[in-house]
């Protein structure tokens, strides 16, 4: 998978996420498969319960189907999934 700033705009439901970085410790280190997405919160199916975690405050490293993990700032995916289709990121390189 070609990693570039249009990574935002892809589907999360159904990859392998990992909280990297959190202001809230307990969410560090919590992983598992997005089952569901909301303008704010990913919903993780982690140790066979659901846990939702706010994309606002956390770092996130996603693992997708082809084993390519990609860092993402959960502030970058805030906003329904429909709308992030529209959005344009600034490279930065």
């Amino acid at each position: 998978m070609k990693v570039t700033p249009d990574i935002v705009r892809y589907e999360f439901i159904g990859t392998q996420a990992k909280v990297a970085e959190s202001n809230h410790l307990g969410y560090v280190g919590l992983g598992g498969k997005v089952i569901g997405e909301t303008k704010n919160t990913f919903a993780i199916q982690s140790e066979g319960k659901p846990k939702n975690i706010i994309k606002e405050s956390v770092v996130f490293n996603f693992q997708f189907q082809d084993g390519t993990i990609v860092k993402i700032d959960g502030k970058l995916l805030v906003g329904r999934p429909e709308d992030r289709l529209k959005k344009t990121i600034k490279r930065l390189w």
